[in-house]
């Protein structure tokens, strides 16, 4: 399923290095923002900034075609948490936003994923 901040969806993330963000989504950093975590699905990638959160949604079949979405964090209205369960093979965390236009967003990470750390970051820029 493509990330964007149209339709209501579940992404199944993976965490990567900042260095592996797509090139084209430092054009749309402002003076003093900064990406401080990034995830990918196979081919689309979600990245934390200190203002906002972006999505890269590659397209078509070669992938030269991308759509870059974007949510500052002064639209979230709501967010919740999960941890992974005791014991789980495959350790999930999900993270569930609700913004202001009414879009919810569930992002499911797979993996060794610090979901207490992305919650300190939203508190931080959202409260």
């Amino acid at each position: 399923m493509p990330i964007n901040f149209n339709q209501s969806s579940v992404w199944n993330l993976k965490p990567i290095s900042i260095e592996e963000v797509r090139d084209e989504v430092n054009g749309l950093l402002i003076n003093g923002e900064q990406i401080i975590l990034a995830f990918k699905t196979i081919r689309d990638q979600l990245i934390f900034t200190n203002k906002r959160i972006i999505s890269v949604d590659v397209q078509g079949l070669t992938g030269r075609r991308k759509s870059f979405g974007t949510m500052p964090y002064s639209k979230i209205q709501y967010f919740s948490v999960q941890t992974p369960g005791f014991a789980e093979i495959i350790p999930d965390a999900e993270l569930m936003i609700v913004f202001s236009n009414g879009f919810e967003a569930k992002f499911e990470f797979k993996g060794a994923v610090n979901i207490g750390l992305i919650g300190r970051m939203l508190s931080e820029y959202v409260l």
